[in-house]
This record gives C-alpha cells, structure tokens and sequence, in this order.
C-alpha cells in the first residue's frame, strides 16, 4: 500500500530520509564540479564540452531541490553545507584543472555513481511503499544514465 510521507513509519522515514541526504550531497558535489568544468574545459571539444556541462549543473541543482524539498516532506532537515555534503558523498572535490578527456572521464564516473546511490534509495522507498520518492530517484536516475551516455559518447573513438 502506498504511503503519504505523513503517514510512515518513523524507521522508514529514517531509511528514506538517510538515502535522500546521501543523493543529495553527491548531487551538490557533482553540480559544484561540473559547473568548475564548464568555467575550466578548453581545447578542440571547448564548445560542445561547455555547453554539455552547463546542461549537467544546470539539471543537477534542479535536482538538488527535489531531492531537500522530498526531505522536508519527510519532516526532516534538508542538510546545505558543504562541509556536510564533502564528508559523507563518495564523490569527490575536483580543482578544474585537468584536460577535456580526464574531465569527461571524471564526470561520467560520478554520473554512474549518482545513478547507483538513486537506484539504492528508489529500491528503499519501494521496500516502505513510498512510492513519490520512488519516482522521483527514477527520474533522477534516468536523467544521470543519459548525461553517462552523452559523457560515454565524447570518449568514442570508433563507432558503434
């Protein structure tokens, strides 16, 4: 039986609320990278390489606000330091300095990273008939698989 956020069991809650935190503070270091990336890339793929990571950042901080406000529809508190967010994502921190290619290698690592934290919250909030969180994580893993396929596609060398 599906669940409103009210109405759920306070361990449940904790379960979900535990995922959507983890989602959240990978997706804050991954938009805080991806935007270093935009500002830093250079070389013969400047153009598409800029425009691409723009699209990335842009969608995770939307993200971002899903993510929280699903949070604070749980009654809990949607963490927003970073410092909180460095200590407990697996993704980490990156200085911009680095070539096209180890930027796009980078960035499709941590979208399949995104896309596996997603799919632990979603199969969560599936176990407790949640399924508004549910559908959100699938959505954002659907979102995290195309940027993985696009990033995947710049490091081609043959076709397919």
């Amino acid at each position: 039986m599906a669940l409103v956020a009210a109405k759920m069991e306070p361990t449940a809650k904790e379960e979900i609320v535990e995922g959507l935190t983890q989602a959240l503070a990978e997706t804050a270091i991954e938009t805080m990278k991806a935007q270093n990336f935009h500002w830093n890339v250079t070389g013969m793929s400047f153009g598409p390489l800029h425009e691409l990571f723009q699209k990335i950042y842009e969608d995770h901080f939307e993200g971002q606000d899903f993510l929280a406000e699903r949070i604070k529809a749980m009654d809990a508190h949607a963490e927003g330091r970073f410092s909180v967010f460095l200590s407990r994502s697996t993704i980490t921190e990156h200085d911009g300095k680095a070539d096209a290619k180890t930027m796009i290698e980078i960035l499709l690592k941590d979208q399949e990273t995104l896309s596996s934290t997603l799919s632990a919250l979603a199969t969560v909030a599936d176990q407790h008939g949640d399924y508004a969180t549910n559908d959100m994580a699938t959505a954002r893993i659907e979102a995290h698989d195309k940027f993985a396929w696009m990033l995947r596609a710049h490091l081609r060398t043959n076709p397919a």
